[in-house]
């Protein structure tokens, strides 16, 4: 019994090591797993702190171009008729666009009149026509009566 009383000491011995490596080897795979969740965090954080910044950078640039119209605007305003050759071609641009833009506007309206001139009509004919058929209903009416009393004429007339 003592072989079996040693074999016994020893499995317990050995459960017991077994378990401390497994709850040291779980710790370090829990250090492990928060390491790695802190460098995610940081990660996350470091990609919106880029996103912030390149949002702040777009709105940066559309401040630069507005200043920009701004003062290209005056300066186009100032310089009526006395414009430098350097910036001639891009001022004709722009006052072609600004012709653009007025007829493309005119059109859109002209369109726009056409298409409620349009539905007016078809309203116009559509009340029309329910006018008619309102009257041929009436008609029909009229004609379905006539041939009722005829038939109520000639039953009786077959009564008799």
């Amino acid at each position: 019994m003592d072989r079996m009383d040693e074999l016994t000491k020893k499995a317990k011995e050995l459960a017991g090591a077994a378990a401390e490596m497994a709850k040291n080897l779980a710790e370090v795979a829990a250090g492990k797993a928060k390491d790695i969740a802190g460098a995610a965090a940081e990660k996350a954080k470091d990609a919106s702190d880029a996103a912030k910044a390149k949002l702040a950078i777009v709105s940066e640039q559309r401040e630069i171009e507005k200043n920009y119209k701004a003062i290209g605007e005056w300066f186009v305003s100032e310089f009526k008729g006395e414009i430098p050759d350097a910036v001639k071609d891009v001022v004709a641009a722009v006052n072609a666009s600004k012709a653009k833009i007025a007829e493309l506007r005119a059109r859109a309206e002209e369109v726009t009149e056409q298409a409620e001139d349009k539905v007016e009509e078809l309203k116009d004919k559509a009340e029309e026509l329910k006018e008619q058929a309102e009257d041929k209903i009436e008609e029909l009416k009229d004609k379905a009566e006539e041939l009722k009393d005829k038939v109520q004429d000639k039953i009786e007339d077959l009564k008799d």
